[in-house]
């Protein structure tokens, strides 16, 4: 699974954050910037839910399509399976008389 290089970004940018925040340094700005990058994180990750989820949908339509596709092959095969059957006889028929 290839990461987003945003998403890793953001995880990095946030991990430093955490970081300077758990040295001691926390401060009104880096703790701003850490619910900024959070936020920014939920975002990317709502947007990778909602593309997996078109995705999702596209592959199941696909599949669908492939079912009735592989039905109508399959009927296709019987009704020429059954001309052909229906030739033969005709043949056989022609030959005897």
């Amino acid at each position: 699974m290839t990461m987003n290089p945003k998403i890793t970004t953001l995880k990095l940018s946030a991990v430093a954050a955490s970081l300077a925040i758990l040295g001691g340094c926390a401060s009104t700005s880096a703790l701003e910037e850490v619910r900024l990058t959070a936020e920014a994180a939920q975002a990317e990750a709502a947007e990778a839910r909602s593309i997996a989820t078109q995705a999702q949908g596209t592959a199941d339509q696909a599949l669908t399509t492939a079912n009735e596709a592989k039905a109508d092959a399959e009927t296709a095969r019987r009704t020429a399976d059954q001309n052909r059957e229906e030739m033969n006889r005709m043949f056989q028929r022609t030959m005897q008389k």
